[in-house]
């Protein structure tokens, strides 16, 4: 299972990372931090440190507590929320549970899901294409619904129907495909590209 501690050494650093941009938005103070990954404050207090330094999150005082998030403007900051968004949480598990769940196309999570908002109007947070075993899918989807605290919006469509209603620009197809996403499964050229309808 490909994930970011294949590429990065220190265990505490992948678990801040993976809390940092599953939370995108929210602040953590220090106690908070080792309490929420589960490690020793010495060892959350270097990372931090290690984070702040690169310029990846930014500290501010609040209070007597000094609080850490992300910074939305850091040069990578898009590559490592699409990164961990493929390497932990929800895409993690659909990764991981790729054969129980069915043969599986494409799985898309719209941006906005991503940084952790809900979704406007009819917006969908996540698009799945392919023969999909429902009740295994509806199992996880089930379980982020309560970790999130809110309905998830998502829609399942076989790859036929999906490249149907892509051909003849159907108007919610194409909200998803003008949205921003990141592909958990499949390659996002083949997910975008408009077939030519038979005639």
């Amino acid at each position: 299972m490909t994930g970011l501690i294949d590429l990065i050494v220190s265990k505490v650093r992948v678990k801040l990372l993976d809390l940092f941009f599953q939370r995108p938005d929210e602040m953590f103070y220090v106690r908070e931090l080792t309490r929420l990954i589960n490690e020793e404050i010495n060892a959350v207090r270097r990372e931090l440190d290690r984070l702040l330094e690169c310029g990846l999150i930014k500290s501010e005082q609040r209070g007597n507590r000094l609080y850490y998030t992300l910074n939305h403007h850091y040069l990578l900051y898009q590559e490592l929320l699409q990164a961990t968004a493929k390497s932990s949480g929800l895409g993690k598990k659909i990764r991981k549970l790729r054969r129980k769940l069915g043969t599986l196309d494409y799985v898309m999570f719209s941006g906005r899901y991503v940084r952790g908002l809900k979704p406007v109007r009819d917006e969908v947070d996540i698009l799945i294409v392919g023969e999909v075993v429902l009740p295994e899918l509806e199992v996880l989807m089930k379980e982020e619904q309560e970790r999130l605290g809110r309905e998830l919006n998502y829609a399942v469509f076989n790859l036929e129907e999906f490249e149907f209603r892509k051909a003849r620009r159907d108007p919610f197809i194409m909200e998803v495909l003008y949205g921003t996403r990141i592909m958990v499964i499949g390659d996002e050229d083949s997910f975008v590209l408009r077939q030519t309808p038979n005639v």
